[in-house]
C-alpha cells in the first residue's frame, strides 16, 4: 500500500498575499495591474484590479492564471510553442477557456505538487512576469 502525503491547498489567505505581493512589486516600478489568483481546480481565490489599470487588465491576468495552471508553466516559457510548427500550436482553440500565451502567469506549487496560479496584466509582458514570480517567491 502506497500512501501519500496530502498538500494543504491554496488558501484565500495565500491567496490575498499573492495579490500584495504582486501589488506591491508593480507599485514599486510604477505600474498599475491587475492580479488574479487561482486554485488549483481554476476557480477564482482572489483578484485586485488598481483603480488607474485598464479594464481589460483583469481579463487579462484571468487568463494568464488559467494558462499557467492548464499548462503547469509559466506563461513565458510557452510563447514559442504555439507558434506555427509550436508543441501547442492548436491548443488555444482546443479548449472550451481560451489561453493566453503572454508573460505573466506562474503556477503556484506547495511541495512539487501544483496548487494553484497567478496572474498579473497591466504592464509589459516582461514586467507582469517579474511581478507574478516575485509574489510566488515571496509565498514560499
Amino acid at each position: 500500500m502506497t500512501t501519500t502525503t496530502a498538500v494543504p491547498p491554496l488558501t484565500t489567505q495565500d491567496a490575498d498575499a499573492l495579490v500584495a505581493a504582486a501589488h506591491r512589486a508593480a507599485e514599486a516600478a510604477g505600474v498599475t495591474v491587475s492580479v488574479t489568483v487561482l486554485d488549483a481546480g481554476g476557480h477564482l481565490l482572489a483578484f485586485r484590479r488598481d483603480d488607474r489599470a485598464v479594464l481589460i487588465s483583469g481579463e487579462t491576468s484571468t487568463r494568464k492564471a488559467y494558462t499557467a495552471l492548464q499548462l503547469n508553466a509559466p506563461t513565458a516559457d510557452l510563447v514559442d510553442a504555439v507558434q506555427p510548427g509550436g508543441l501547442f500550436h492548436t491548443l488555444p482553440t482546443a479548449l472550451d477557456r481560451p489561453l493566453l500565451f503572454i508573460a505573466g502567469g506562474v503556477p503556484v506549487h506547495r511541495d512539487g505538487r501544483l496548487i494553484g496560479a497567478i496572474g498579473v496584466g497591466g504592464g509589459a509582458p516582461e514586467q507582469d512576469h517579474g511581478f507574478a514570480t516575485a509574489a510566488v517567491e515571496a509565498l514560499a
